[in-house]
């Protein structure tokens, strides 16, 4: 018989500990669980999260886990869920803090911690990579550089919070399809 909760406490136990780096490391090990693992949510909706968890303050990796044990059982869910994600993490910070501390001057811990680097570099390329492509075919090309563009020149050259970025986005996004929608209804209306 399945057990959510088990599927839960697994999937979050998981992305806590191999989520080294802290929350955009953990994003792509989260969506694995939630999108491939377990289906618990689509990629879109996961990419419609990971949006709206970014507008919000604190750690996105626990909000992740919060909304996707929600998203499966409820209040109880969101709790099993980040606690699982985060308690293993804690308990490993408290007890490799001590031996971080006494191996800091090492040159092979710190090469090890240099080495990390570059893993979730690509980890993150990656994901950029898919979510990108499905914004080129949802979109279009030229729509897609458009946007592209968009935020570059906002966060690049402006300087404005990734925040309100993502704010700007997310409310042009339900100004299009509402009024897409409701184009739909007319064309509908008039068949």
């Amino acid at each position: 018989m399945k057990n959510d909760y088990w599927d839960i406490s697994a999937a979050m136990f998981r992305t806590g500990i191999l989520g080294y780096g802290g929350g955009p490391s953990t994003i792509p090990l989260i969506r694995y669980e939630a999108v491939s693992r377990y289906e618990w949510v689509s990629d879109d909706e996961f990419g419609e999260v990971l949006a709206i968890a970014n507008t919000l303050p604190g750690p996105i990796a626990t909000k992740l886990a919060a909304y996707l044990g929600y998203h499966r059982k409820g209040t109880l869910g969101a709790l099993v869920a980040v606690l699982a994600h985060i308690l293993p993490t804690c308990i490993a910070i408290i007890a490799l803090f001590s031996a971080i501390s006494f191996f800091q001057s090492s040159s092979i811990v710190s090469g090890m911690i240099s080495a990390v680097v570059p893993v979730v570099c690509v980890m993150l390329g990656i994901m950029a990579y898919e979510f990108g492509e499905k914004a080129f075919k949802g979109l279009g090309v030229l729509a897609a550089l458009l946007f592209l563009a968009i935020a570059y020149v906002l966060l690049q050259v402006l300087q404005v919070h990734p925040a309100i970025v993502i704010m700007l986005f997310l409310l042009y996004g339900a100004i299009h399809f509402r009024l897409v929608g409701k184009l739909l209804n007319r064309k509908g209306e008039q068949a």
